[in-house]
C-alpha cells in the first residue's frame, strides 16, 4: 500500500509535467495554425469591458486610462465600484467627465464580484464582454484578438487571455513569472486540445452575451466566480478557447501571506466547484470534461496522499512503531526520482519560454528566478488545498461570496 501512495506521490507531478509539456507542444502544431499578425474582423460589434473595483485608489486610474489604447474602438467600459470605502469612487468620477466611453456603477454594500459582473453585464451595451481585474493593464490588440474568436466561431461562449507578471521588483513577484509562463499557459494549452478549459483566467477573459444569459449569469455564492462561470457554460455546451495573444499586465502579491491567501481562495474556488458540479458530471452527456474533472480530482488526491506520506515519515523519525509497509524512511531524498522531477522541472521551463517568448521578451532576463517556481508550485499547491477541501465542504450553501481586494505588490 505505502508503495502505491509513495509511487503516486512522485511520479504524478512527473506525468503532469510531460502531459503539460505535449499539450503545449500540439497547441502549437495544431491551435496554433491560424496565426497571423493581426486579425481581420469583418463585423464591428459593440465590446463592453467590465471593470469591478473595490478599494482600487492606487492603480484604478492606470487601468481605465490604459483601456483607451486599444486597437478595436467600438467599446465601452463599465465600471463597478463595489462598495469602496477609499477614493475608488472619486477617481472613477473624475475620469468619466474625461472620458465618455466610462460609466460607472455604485454598489453601497459589498455584494462581492459575481453579482457586480452580473449588474454591469446586464446594463452593458455590447454583444460581448470584456472582464478585467481593476489592477489589469489590458494590452492594445487583446480585445481585438478575442473578439476574433466569438465572430468566427459561433459556438465560442467564452475566451481566456494570457496573464502577465508586470510586478518584477521582489523575489517571490519574478518566481512568479515562471508560474503564469511555464505552469499556467501550459496547463491552458493542454487544456485546450482536450477541448474543454478548467477554467477562464479571472483577470482577462471575454464572454459572449448569450452564453452567459442561457447559464444565468455569474454565480454570487462561489468564492472563484470565474472557475465556476466556466464549467456552467461548457456543461451548457459552449466552448471556452484560450488566446495567447491577449496579453493583459497584472499585479502579483510580493509577500508570503499575500500570496498564501490568495491561492487558498483560488483552492476554495476550485474544490467548490468539484462539489458542485459531481452529480451532473455522472451524466454520460457529460463525458467530455471528464478528462479535465478527474485531473482536477487526482490533484487533490495527491495532495492529501503527500500529507501522509509527510507524517508517516515523521513518526518514523520520532520512532514510533508502525506496520512495515507503512513506514516511510525518506522524504526529503527521494534519490534518482528526484533528479527526474529536477530535470523535467528544468524541461518545462524550456518549453515554456519557448512559447511564452514569442510574446513577452523580457522572460529572459528572471530565468535564474523563475527555475524554482515548479517545486514551490506543487508546495504551496499542496498547503492551500488541504486547508481549502474542507472549508468548502463546510460552507454553508448559497452564502453570499463578499470580496476583498488582494495583495497586489503595491506599496
Amino acid at each position: 500500500m505505502m508503495d502505491f501512495i509513495y509511487n503516486f506521490v512522485f511520479y504524478y507531478p512527473l506525468l503532469m509535467g510531460f502531459i503539460w509539456m505535449f499539450g503545449s507542444i500540439l497547441f502549437r502544431v495544431y491551435r496554433d495554425k491560424y496565426l497571423i499578425k493581426e486579425p481581420e474582423i469583418q463585423e464591428n460589434p459593440m465590446v463592453s469591458v467590465l471593470v469591478p473595483c473595490h478599494n482600487e485608489e492606487e492603480c484604478i486610474e492606470d487601468t481605465i486610462r490604459y483601456l483607451q489604447l486599444q486597437t478595436y474602438r467600438n467599446f465601452e467600459i463599465i465600471a463597478i465600484d463595489d462598495a469602496s470605502h477609499d477614493r475608488t469612487g472619486e477617481i472613477l468620477r473624475s475620469l468619466q467627465k474625461e472620458f465618455s466611453s466610462l460609466r460607472v456603477i455604485t454598489l453601497k454594500s459589498n455584494q462581492g464580484k459575481g453579482t457586480g459582473l452580473t449588474m454591469a453585464a446586464m446594463a452593458s451595451r455590447g454583444e460581448f464582454l470584456v472582464g478585467i481585474d481593476a489592477d489589469a493593464l489590458l494590452d492594445p490588440d487583446a480585445v481585438k484578438w478575442m473578439l476574433w474568436h466569438f465572430v468566427n466561431f459561433p459556438r465560442v461562449g467564452a475566451v481566456t487571455g494570457n496573464p502577465k507578471v508586470r510586478n518584477r521588483t521582489t523575489l517571490l513577484a519574478k518566481i512568479q513569472v515562471g508560474e503564469y509562463s511555464t505552469i499556467i499557459g501550459m496547463i491552458k494549452r493542454t487544456q485546450r486540445i482536450l477541448g474543454k478549459i478548467y477554467t477562464v483566467s479571472g483577470v482577462v477573459a471575454a464572454f459572449r452575451k448569450k452564453a452567459l444569459l442561457d447559464v444565468g449569469w455569474w454565480s454570487n455564492n462561489m468564492v472563484t466566480e470565474d472557475i465556476d462561470v466556466s464549467w456552467k457554460l461548457q456543461m451548457d455546451k459552449w466552448d471556452i478557447r484560450y488566446e495567447a495573444r491577449a496579453l493583459c499586465w497584472i499585479l502579483v502579491p510580493e509577500t508570503l501571506n499575500g500570496l498564501f491567501k490568495q491561492r487558498l481562495r483560488w483552492s476554495q474556488g476550485g474544490a467548490e466547484v468539484l462539489i458542485k458540479y459531481f452529480r451532473e458530471l455522472i451524466s454520460w452527456k457529460n463525458r467530455r470534461i471528464w478528462p479535465i474533472y478527474l485531473e482536477y480530482a487526482a490533484s487533490v488526491l495527491w495532495c492529501y496522499m503527500l500529507l501522509l506520506t509527510v507524517i508517516l515519515w515523521i513518526l518514523h523519525l520520532l520512532n514510533v512503531p508502525l506496520p512495515q509497509d507503512l513506514v516511510v524512511r525518506n522524504v526529503l531524498s527521494p534519490g534518482w526520482t528526484g533528479v527526474m522531477l529536477a530535470g523535467v522541472c528544468m524541461l518545462q521551463l524550456t518549453v515554456g519560454i519557448m512559447f511564452d517568448a514569442r510574446y513577452d521578451r523580457t522572460l529572459l532576463k528572471v530565468i535564474p528566478w523563475m527555475i524554482w517556481y515548479p517545486a514551490i508550485y506543487w508546495i504551496v499547491t499542496c498547503i492551500t488545498t488541504i486547508i481549502a477541501f474542507p472549508k468548502a465542504l463546510l460552507k454553508k450553501k448559497n452564502t453570499l461570496a463578499v470580496w476583498e481586494s488582494p495583495d497586489r505588490g503595491l506599496s
